[in-house]
C-alpha cells in the first residue's frame, strides 16, 4: 500500500521514524522496538538509511520489509544517493520490490568530506526522477521549514523543492522544528510556489541536552525562547527534561493538528516509551 493513499481521508496522518541498530547490535533489537510501536497504530513507519549510504547494506530494506510483512503496517525506506551509482540504486530498487517495500524517501544524504562521493546523482530530485522511471514506487521527499543549510536563501530552497515535486515526489516530510509559526510560514510559501502535495510536520521530542545540540548543529533549526528556557531549567535533571520534552512536543502536535496539517511525522529515536506517551495524549485528536 502506498503512502499517497493515506491522505485526503479526513484525518491527520500520524507516522513514525526509526533507525537501524548499530552494526554492533543484532537486528532483532529493532524488531522488539517495532513490535511495541505497532501497538500505537501509526499510519506508516519510515526507516532511515545507513551513514555513508552503503548501497550493499540490506538492513534498511530488511527492517522496512518486517514492518510491511510481519506487522502489516505501511513502511517507507530511506534511500540516499550521494555515494550511490545508478547501477547500485537499481539493485536496491530490485531488493525493495522483492521485499514488498513500495514507498521510498529519496534523499541526497549528508556529505562526508572523508568519503569520496559519487556524481551519478547530484541532488535528491535526480534520485526521485530515476526512481520514478525505474519502478512503480511511491516517492517521498524531505523539506526544510527553516531552509536547507546549504541553500542561499528560502527562495532558492523553495525552487529546489518545487523541482523535487515536479520530478515525482508525491509527499513531503519536514525536518524537525520547534516553532510552529516557522512551519506555517513555510507551508504558505510552498503552496504559493505551486507545491500541492501533502506535507507532514517532522516533530522530535527532545529528551536530553546533547541530543538537541547535535540536531541543531546538523539541521540549523532555531530554538524559541520558551524551548530554550525549558532546556536550561531541566538540563541537569534527566527525568524532568524528558517529561518537559514530551510535553513540548505534544503541545506542538496539538497546535499543528488544530491548524489542519496534513500529517505528523514523529522522530521516535527508537524509544517506544516516548512515542507511547505522545500517542496516548493525542489519539482522540487524529
Amino acid at each position: 500500500m502506498k503512502i499517497s493513499s493515506l491522505f485526503g481521508q479526513g484525518k491527520t496522518v500520524f507516522s513514525f521514524e526509526v533507525f537501524p541498530p548499530k552494526k554492533t547490535s543484532p537486528i532483532e533489537t529493532i524488531y522488539d522496538t517495532l513490535d511495541k510501536l505497532k501497538e500505537l497504530s501509526p499510519d506508516f513507519i519510515s526507516v532511515t538509511y545507513g551513514a555513508g549510504g552503503n548501497i550493499a547494506d540490506t538492513t534498511t530494506c530488511d527492517i522496512a520489509s518486517y514492518i510491511t510483512r510481519k506487522l502489516n503496517i505501511i513502511s517507507a525506506a530511506h534511500l540516499t544517493c550521494a555515494y550511490s551509482t545508478k547501477d547500485g540504486v537499481l539493485e536496491q530498487l530490485a531488493r525493495f520490490k522483492e521485499s514488498g517495500v513500495e514507498n521510498i524517501l529519496a534523499l541526497r544524504g549528508d556529505i562526508n568530506p572523508d568519503i569520496q562521493r559519487k556524481h551519478d546523482f547530484e541532488h535528491a530530485s535526480d534520485l526521485t526522477a530515476f526512481i520514478k522511471t525505474n519502478g512503480d514506487f511511491h516517492v517521498s521527499g524531505a523539506c526544510y521549514p527553516e531552509c536547507h543549510i546549504e541553500a542561499e536563501n528560502m527562495v532558492e530552497d523553495i525552487k529546489n523543492l518545487k523541482k523535487k515535486v515536479d520530478c515525482g515526489a508525491e509527499h513531503l516530510m519536514s525536518q524537525l522544528f520547534f516553532d510552529n509559526a516557522v512551519f506555517y510560514d513555510f507551508i504558505e510559501k510552498a503552496r504559493i510556489a505551486g507545491i500541492n502535495v501533502p506535507i507532514e510536520a517532522g516533530i522530535m521530542p527532545v529528551v536530553n541536552a546533547k541530543q538537541i545540540q547535535k540536531m541543531v548543529s546538523m539541521c540549523g533549526a532555531s530554538l524559541p525562547a520558551k524551548f530554550t528556557k525549558i532546556m536550561q531549567r531541566y538540563e541537569n535533571n534527566p527525568e524532568a527534561l524528558r517529561d518537559a520534552g514530551i510535553a513540548y512536543a505534544t503541545d506542538q502536535i496539538v497546535d499543528l493538528i488544530s491548524n489542519g496539517v496534513d500529517g505528523i511525522h514523529l522522530y521516535t529515536m527508537n524509544n517506544p516509551y516516548i512515542a507511547k506517551r505522545i500517542s496516548e495524549s493525542i489519539k482522540s485528536l487524529l
